[in-house]
């Protein structure tokens, strides 16, 4: 799997806005390593850089200098809608008669198609197949005949799906959460102005403040000059539907997403598998990096309470914590490998495993997900040729049984191990000794939420969204979209 997009917004007191913006842009690297792109305006004219490539690649110091102004946004891209070129690099913008303006999109429309066809009947050219630009040009609309609020309010009512935004109107910077609070969102306080991001690790990495989440259905607009910002309520829906997976997988350990700590949000996850399957082992280990955080919180539980839920005897510390899998940071994602046998392949490039560790032991291996199998194929392989005597698999996520379309990158139903198989059948196709996974419950209750307002679509096959040839798990409505349905102003 991998991550959508970030993007993230400032307002400043006078000093240009470029290096915060690729700071910012560096701290979401994670979210997003196909395009990056900086838009910023002087109070004149806007000024944009906007290439394929990470972020350390597409800027230099000639490219930042460039880039004037107080106000911009940036955006970091992985494509999830739309093609893999420049034409749907971020951030997009568009000039017209009201002005200049820029726009970063984090998420996936549903709708993006009906309202693409309806605006370019009206005669719109659009320039990529992306949803981000059908939603510049539908706000772009509206702002020729309705203020700045008005216009974004008449865009939300249009479009269906999850979005965090951050726009920019001539040199008014704003942030918009769909609203259902899909995508994260947040506002943070600088010394000298304010900052909107995906994530808070970008504004840590400015020496800002946290100053909270964007709300779901918000409309933030940023003071010029950094002095403050504004707040406007502007759809509000009695359940949210936040994106699970960004405290599983996606979002930085160290980033708080919805007032909670990531890091600590997996600990207590990795708390709940030992809870509900836990297995006496001789070593649990983490996946690197990304069942770390999960079997830090496992084995502590362990070393407290055996699998039956007994407090443990003071000489009795449970089951070893410790790093058995050695990880080639130099080595690219496995699942952008294009045939089984290449990802197969990278795995070993990737990670090794530290034989005193494992050889003659029980193993408990801890991740946050299976997608394919593939790779816990290999791992569980791996540790047994390494000696292991026993290899169980615990995931700190419920079975991924369904695509994402809310803008995460996910195999199809065909690809996903999970879709057609029980957990026995996949811990015999991985060849573990026992697998089990967290139930829907535990993520809920660990993240302090009602199952109604997360979106777990993945792992249920109901989503918050009109899809079509899916179930929701809510009533929804889905807009309409076409001639005489401009939604009327209140």
């Amino acid at each position: 799997m991998t991550e959508k997009c970030g993007v993230v917004g400032v307002s400043l007191d006078g000093r240009n806005a470029a290096r915060p913006l690729y700071y910012g842009l560096y701290a979401l690297q994670h979210r997003g390593q196909e395009s990056a792109g900086i838009i910023t305006h002087d109070g004149f004219q806007q000024h944009s850089h906007v290439d394929m490539g990470l972020v350390g690649d597409v800027f230099d110091e000639d490219d930042l200098d460039q880039l004037n102004g107080a106000a911009g946004i940036g955006h970091v891209r992985y494509p999830t809608a739309g093609s893999v070129d420049s034409s749907c690099a971020q951030p997009f913008s568009v000039s017209f008669k009201s002005g200049s303006l820029g726009l970063s999109h984090n998420g996936n429309l549903v709708n993006a198609d009906e309202i693409r066809d309806e605006l370019a009947g009206m005669g719109h050219a659009f320039t990529s197949d992306g949803d981000t630009e059908a939603i510049a040009h539908d706000l772009a609309r509206n702002l020729l005949d309705a203020d700045l609020v008005r216009a974004v309010k008449r865009t939300m009512q249009r479009i269906h799906g999850s979005y965090s935004l951050t726009i920019m109107h001539d040199d008014t910077v704003m942030g918009v959460r769909d609203p259902q609070g899909n995508r994260p969102l947040c506002i943070g306080k600088l010394e000298d102005g304010y900052i909107l991001a995906s994530e808070s690790a970008a504004i840590d990495t400015l020496d800002g403040e946290l100053v909270r989440d964007v709300r779901p259905g918000e409309l933030v607009v940023l003071q010029e000059d950094g002095q403050g910002f504004d707040s406007y309520q502007l759809v509000e829906l009695e359940n949210t539907a936040h994106c699970f997976f960004e405290h599983v997988y996606f979002a930085r350990p160290d980033s708080i997403i919805d007032d909670s700590l990531v890091y600590e949000v997996r600990r207590n996850l990795g708390r709940k598998l030992w809870e509900e399957s836990g297995v006496e082992s001789d070593v649990v280990m983490p996946v690197p990096d990304s069942g770390r955080a999960f079997a830090s919180g496992y084995a502590d539980a362990a070393s407290e309470t055996t699998p039956d839920g007994e407090e443990r005897d003071e000489h009795d510390d449970g089951v070893e914590f410790a790093e058995g899998l050695m990880k080639n940071r130099y080595v690219g994602r496995t699942f952008i490998m294009p045939t089984q046998d290449e990802r197969e392949r990278a795995v070993r490039l990737k990670l090794n495993p530290i034989k005193s560790t494992v050889e003659g032991k029980t193993v408990t291996l801890i991740d946050d997900s299976i997608v394919r199998g593939t790779t816990s194929t290999q791992l569980v392989q791996l540790l047994k040729d390494c000696g292991a005597e026993e290899v169980h698999m615990r995931i700190g996520a419920p079975p991924i049984v369904a695509p994402c379309y809310m803008g995460i990158d996910m195999a199809t139903r065909d690809e996903l191990i999970a879709a057609d198989k029980s957990v026995d059948e996949i811990a015999e196709t991985i060849e573990a000794d026992s697998l089990a996974y967290l139930s829907t419950d535990s993520v809920a209750d660990v993240l302090e939420s009602d199952r109604i307002d997360l979106c777990m679509g993945c792992v249920t096959g109901e989503y918050p969204y009109d899809i079509e040839g899916e179930e929701t798990d809510r009533a929804v409505d889905r807009p309409a979209v076409g001639e005489g349905t401009i939604p009327a102003d209140d």
